[in-house]
C-alpha cells in the first residue's frame, strides 16, 4: 500500500526520516515528577471533580444537561463545573511549557509504550493523514524526534525513536508490560491536546475520545481527572473500544479552550471550536 497520507493535508516529508526537533529536554530520573499536582485551589477543584466523577461512573449517567447559567449553579456536579470554568486558564494548554510528560495524554489514549534497556518508545496508531502531521509536529515541540509508517488497517502509526527522555514515563506507565495509570496521574490542557490530536472524535453535539486503558479502574481514574477539568462525561463503550463522550456546548467551550487554537493540519470540523 502506499504510504502518502490522504490528500486532506500535504504528506510528511518522509515516513523514515523523523522530524528534526529541538534539543531534547531533561526530566526527573523519579516518574512522580511527571505528575506534579496543581497549586492546592487547583487540587481542592480536582479533588471536588474526582468525587463528582466517582458518583457518576458508579451509577448514575454524567449525560445530564449542563447549559444552565453557571450564576445559578447548585452543589454538586454544576458547582464544580462552574468552579473549573472560572479557573480553565491555569489548566489550558497555553498555561505551561511543551514538555515530554505531556505525552501521558497519548498513553490515556490509545498510545502504548514499551521500553528497552534505559530508553522507551512511545507509538500510536491514527486513522486520518493529518493527525500524523499534528502528532509527529508536537512531539518535535517536546523534543521527542518521531517517524510513521502505514497499517494494514489503511491507517498510519507515529512512534518515536527510543529515547531516555521516554524512561520516567516508562517507569510510571508499566507494570511488567501491561499500560496502567501511574498514582497521581492527571491531565492538562497540553496532555489533553495530544489525546485530541491522537484520538478526538468530533460527534454531533460533542466529541468522543478514545480510550486506551484496559483497566477499568484506570478508565475510572481518567474519568475523574476529565471532570475535575470542567469535562464531565460518559464512559462509553463503542466498536472500536471504550471512549469518554463529552457533550453540551458549556463543556465544549471549555474542552476548546483547554486544547487551544486548531492545529493548521486539522481539517474543518474535526477540532473542537472548528466548524464543519
Amino acid at each position: 500500500m502506499s504510504l502518502t497520507p490522504p490528500t486532506e493535508s500535504p504528506a510528511p516529508a518522509s515516513s523514515t526520516e523523523p522530524v528534526p526537533s529541538a534539543a531534547p529536554t531533561e526530566l526527573s530520573a523519579e516518574p512522580a515528577a511527571l505528575f506534579v499536582e496543581p497549586d492546592d485551589r487547583s487540587a481542592e477543584r480536582s479533588r471536588r471533580g474526582a468525587a463528582t466523577a466517582r458518583r457518576r461512573h458508579g451509577g448514575a449517567s454524567a449525560a445530564e444537561p449542563d447549559d444552565r447559567p453557571v450564576e445559578h449553579a447548585g452543589r454538586g456536579a454544576s458547582a464544580a463545573e462552574a468552579d473549573a470554568g472560572r479557573q480553565l486558564s491555569l489548566f489550558g494548554v497555553a498555561a505551561v511549557e511543551p514538555s515530554p510528560a505531556d505525552i501521558a495524554g497519548l498513553l490515556a489514549g490509545p498510545g502504548v509504550i514499551v521500553r528497552m534497556g534505559g530508553t522507551a518508545r512511545v507509538s500510536v496508531e491514527v486513522d486520518a493523514g493529518w493527525r500524523v502531521h499534528v502528532l509527529i509536529a508536537e512531539l518535535g515541540r517536546r523534543g521527542v524526534a518521531a517517524s510513521w509508517v502505514g497499517t494494514p488497517t489503511e491507517g498510519y502509526a507515529v512512534r518515536t525513536s527510543y529515547t531516555a527522555i521516554l524512561a520516567p514515563l516508562g517507569r510510571g506507565w508499566l507494570r511488567g508490560e501491561v499500560k496502567r495509570a501511574p498514582a497521581g496521574f492527571h491531565l492538562n490542557g497540553a496532555r489533553l491536546r495530544l489525546w485530541v490530536a491522537a484520538a478526538g472524535i468530533m460527534e454531533p453535539g460533542g466529541l468522543l475520545l478514545r480510550l486506551g486503558l484496559p483497566d477499568e479502574a484506570d478508565r475510572a481514574t481518567a474519568a475523574a481527572t476529565l471532570t475535575g477539568l470542567g469535562l464531565a462525561g460518559d464512559l462509553v463503550e463503542t466498536g472500536s473500544g471504550p471512549g469518554y463522550r463529552i457533550t453540551g456546548r458549556r463543556r465544549l467551550a471549555r474542552l476548546t479552550e483547554l486544547v487551544g487554537d486548531p492545529p493548521a493540519a486539522a481539517p474543518p470540523g474535526q477540532w473542537p471550536g472548528t466548524a464543519g
